[in-house]
């Protein structure tokens, strides 16, 4: 019986020998692990078979020596090597002294790298690893985007990987960017699954163009282009956004294929012709602004992202008109009457308001130049060999009086 048993064992041990050696982890390798134990030192990881794997407690530790982790939790770590049958991880390669010795493993391996940007030199920044190893990271390196001020990365510890390794050490090219493109790609992949064309999400500009600004919303980037701001038209970007504004948008394009998105502010923003009906009812009289002439009419700005028209028929007081700019301009205050609206097209007709009918005349002249033009001529004098009015008569005799005197 108990050499049953023990046959039982012995193959047990053999199939798990070979499940081990089947799944044997590299230097370097990247897994996922559970939380198994948490002591003061070290945080023990279940990572299948009879082995343990072992990673120091201080990696996971805030600055107030706080863990955000428990036991039963997943994490992903990076294999460092193995020990009297122990597995050693690790989530980054910290700063000190005993981590010299896995630097070139970190440079093979692609293992995050713990460093101190110390000073901005030439072509980008000085970099403390390992305790005192001096390395470089390029300005390219250091970001996704360009650097619009670098000195906000001094004096910050952040996480690297090794682009570059040589001279046992003496040479170290860092690069950020790596990192932070491997964990766009990560996000990218889950939004993909998740995300919609119409839903509304939070972004945050990260930069501001004249034809519109890109917005981020955790993952990808997209543009935000200018017409899709406001409801109203945006004389200058600037004066509406601002880079790391945060903004809700809806989705208008996910093109994964192309890696092209694009985003909308104004569908997040309440629609102004919701109630234009209250606002402009027809027959009332508004103040506006001329903001565009077409041979057709004039557009009349009445409010943020509201429009309405004077056909070019209702312009000319009654006389025909060949083009808008002959009675009207761009930027000018005009009162108009509201006379149709049509709030499904996002349409509103309106006709001019003129305290003063214009003169139906045959010329193009305006006819308040012209009535300035009658009152400042002096009067016509009677041809030679007319006698004249009765009147004109009477005022001759009087003028001659007054040269006798």
């Amino acid at each position: 019986m108990n050499d049953k048993n023990s046959d039982q064992e012995s193959f047990a041990e053999l199939f798990n020998e070979k499940d081990m050696s089947r799944n044997r982890l590299v230097p370097g390798q990247k897994i996922s692990a559970v939380v198994a134990d948490i002591t003061p030192e070290n945080i023990f990881l279940d990572v299948g078979g009879k082995s343990e794997g072992c990673l120091e407690r201080k990696e996971l530790e805030d600055e107030e020596g706080n863990l955000s982790i428990q036991v039963g939790d997943t994490i992903e770590a990076y294999f460092l090597s193995a020990a009297r049958n122990e597995m050693l991880f690790t989530t980054k390669i910290g700063g000190g002294p005993a981590s010299r010795a896995h630097l070139e493993e970190a440079y093979r391996s692609g293992i995050p790298l713990e460093g101190l940007v110390k000073k901005e030199v030439k072509g980008g920044f000085e970099v403390t690893v390992s305790g005192s190893i001096r390395a470089f990271c390029p300005f390219s390196q250091m970001d996704i985007r360009r650097l619009s001020e670098p000195e906000e990365y001094i004096d910050q510890r952040l996480l690297f990987k090794i682009k570059e390794y040589g001279e046992n050490g003496r040479n170290v090219i860092l690069s950020r960017r790596i990192i932070l493109e491997e964990e766009r790609l990560e996000k990218r992949e889950a939004l993909q699954e998740s995300l919609q064309e119409g839903m509304t999400v939070q972004g945050k500009i990260t930069s501001i163009r004249d034809f519109g600004a890109f917005v981020d919303i955790g993952g990808i980037e997209g543009l935000l282009p200018i017409s899709e701001i406001g409801w109203g038209q945006i004389a200058d970007i600037h004066d509406v956004l601002a880079v790391e504004q945060d903004v809700e948008v809806v989705i208008l394009k996910l093109d994964w294929e192309n890696d092209r998105f694009s985003f909308s502010l104004k569908q997040a923003l309440p629609d102004p012709w919701t109630d234009v009906n209250r606002k402009f009812p027809v027959g009332s009289e508004q103040n506006g602004t001329i903001v565009r002439l077409t041979k057709f009419g004039a557009f009349v700005n009445l409010e943020a992202g509201i429009d309405g028209l004077i056909h070019i028929s209702k312009l000319g007081g009654g006389r025909r008109i060949n083009h808008p700019r002959e009675v009207v301009e761009e930027g000018q205050a005009v009162e108009v009457k509201i006379e149709d609206i049509d709030a499904d097209q996002k349409r509103i007709s309106l006709a001019l308001v003129s305290n003063e009918p214009e003169e139906d005349t045959d010329d193009d002249s305006n006819a308040d130049d012209y009535r300035e033009y009658i009152r400042q001529s002096p009067p016509a004098q009677p041809p030679k060999g007319s006698t004249g009015t009765l009147g004109d008569i009477l005022q001759a005799k009087l003028k001659e009086k007054e040269k006798k005197k």
